[in-house]
């Protein structure tokens, strides 16, 4: 008989099974999907980094082992983080990942032991809690306020601060798109200093924020080199999220133990994607900007389209995600169920993010406007007669 780990137990069942099966069920009757429940960008990824890997992957002498990142990687990474006022040395403060998802899943395996005490927010992206169940720690969610879409620190009792080893924090945020301020880095670097406390700080939106609102690394705020690591990538801010390639940075020893962990669970990114990620940061490109208003434009006409249907939803300052209270405090997981075999809209279950996740969905706007739109009439059509 075939037994389970105790680890992967620990796990929580996932919520999307009767969500796929209910997308495959109108694809297989002929009817379209829009799929508004995956974070997935639709833009191209810059045209030189796709040359460069396009030139790469033709060499038969790339397709060896790349067990450590290129040092041109992490020297682009440093440079590129001049932009956020962070200063970092590349052989010490950067970590090459494959993607950020794999970073993070192995950082607790890396740092925390079994009855560890973890902090993640609620609702929060699922891989910080996962990670630390299959580590054997333990959880404690802090709330995250629905005004503000800050964590409530002040919830946390002083037995609490003492016991936590880590906490994770995520701004932008997936999925509530909020964003951080300075005094709310500062304050959480005062209590990791106060109580001992490791900060990880998940900064994969990096990119994605809009009206004129700032971009800010938990490592500008001083004194947070001393207890904190950074997590970025290139999926979102380049489009290169298939490739799988993200970096950590920050406190030195945290990034060594963490190179230690994965020496022995990879062999390293492939050297063609590297080398198109060194391009992507490094070569001068007008994306970034073209992106966030884009992505602007598409986020106001879904929004104002939503309302316009009678769905009031707060419009996010950040990232490719409308986190939206379901109408009449529904329950999320029935309400995304309906929807996609109602209508043939796909969203994400708020639930699916932590307790405090419930009565919510997220959507993300990664099709052209039209697209958006349509998905609008058909969820305002569907409200209306219910």
């Amino acid at each position: 008989m075939i037994t389970p780990s105790h680890r992967l137990q620990r796990l929580p069942e996932g919520v999307f099974q009767d969500l796929a099966i209910a997308k495959g069920q109108r694809l297989a009757a002929g009817d379209d999907v829009i799929d508004l429940s995956v974070g997935s960008p639709d833009f191209a990824p810059p045209v030189h980094a796709m040359a460069e890997l396009a030139k790469y992957a033709a060499d038969p002498s790339q397709y060896g082992y790349a067990i450590t990142a290129l040092p041109a990687f992490q020297q682009a990474v440093a440079e590129f983080y001049q932009r956020y006022d962070v200063s970092l040395d590349p052989q010490r403060e950067v970590l090459q990942l494959a993607g950020s998802q794999e970073g993070l899943s192995h950082l607790a395996l890396t740092f925390i032991n079994p009855g560890d005490l973890v902090l993640i927010p609620d609702p929060g992206y699922p891989i910080y809690e996962a990670g630390v169940r299959l580590a054997g720690g333990d959880i404690m969610a802090i709330p995250v306020d629905p005004v503000t879409l800050h964590p409530r620190l002040d919830d946390l009792s002083v037995q609490d601060l003492q016991r936590a080893k880590l906490m994770i924090l995520n701004y932008p945020s997936n999925p509530t798109a909020g964003l951080a301020t300075r005094a709310m880095f500062e304050h959480v670097v005062r209590l990791a200093q106060e109580y001992d406390i490791f900060i990880v700080h998940d900064f994969a939106y990096s990119e994605l924020i809009y009206d004129g609102n700032e971009a800010i690394s938990i490592l500008s705020i001083p004194g947070a080199k001393d207890v904190a690591i950074e997590f970025n990538s290139l999926s979102k801010t380049y489009n290169l999220a298939g490739a799988r390639i993200a970096y950590a940075v920050g406190n030195p020893t945290a990034l060594d133990c963490l190179r230690k962990l994965k020496s022995h669970m990879d062999f390293g990114v492939f050297l063609p994607i590297q080398r198109a990620a060194i391009t992507a940061l490094h070569e001068p490109w007008d994306g970034y900007e073209r992106q966030r208003i884009a992505y602007a434009k598409r986020r106001d006409a879904f929004c104002h389209a939503l309302a316009d249907m009678g769905w009031e939803v707060r419009k996010p300052a950040a990232t490719m995600f409308v986190w939206a209270k379901t109408p009449d405090d529904e329950q999320s997981y029935p309400f995304a169920l309906d929807l996609l075999r109602a209508t043939g809209v796909g969203v994400t279950p708020g639930i699916a993010f932590g307790p405090h996740g419930e009565g919510y969905v997220r959507m993300a706007f990664v099709h052209e406007t039209d697209v958006l739109l349509e998905a609008a009439r058909r969820i305002g059509e569907w409200l209306k007669r219910r």
